[in-house]
């Protein structure tokens, strides 16, 4: 089985699916922070666009997060 890089996985996600947030790349590929990767990846030439989305926090307090996509 070969192995993926993090970076790797983010972009197929986001190749897959409609977006990814910071909470789905934690809990599916270990990415403690999303926002490297996805800095990485806008180096390397990927155009991603970001979407700030407002939800609540564990405590059930407002906050505000980013999900990113692919836009290629």
């Amino acid at each position: 089985m070969e192995r993926t890089t993090q970076i790797g996985a983010v972009l197929n996600h986001m190749r897959t699916h409609d977006g990814i947030t910071s909470m789905e790349a934690f809990e599916q590929y270990g990415a403690t922070r999303l926002s490297g990767l996805i800095f990485e990846l806008k180096k390397q030439g990927y155009n991603i666009a970001t979407e700030t989305l407002k939800g609540t926090n564990r405590y059930g307090s407002p906050c505000h997060y980013a999900k990113y996509s692919l836009t290629e």
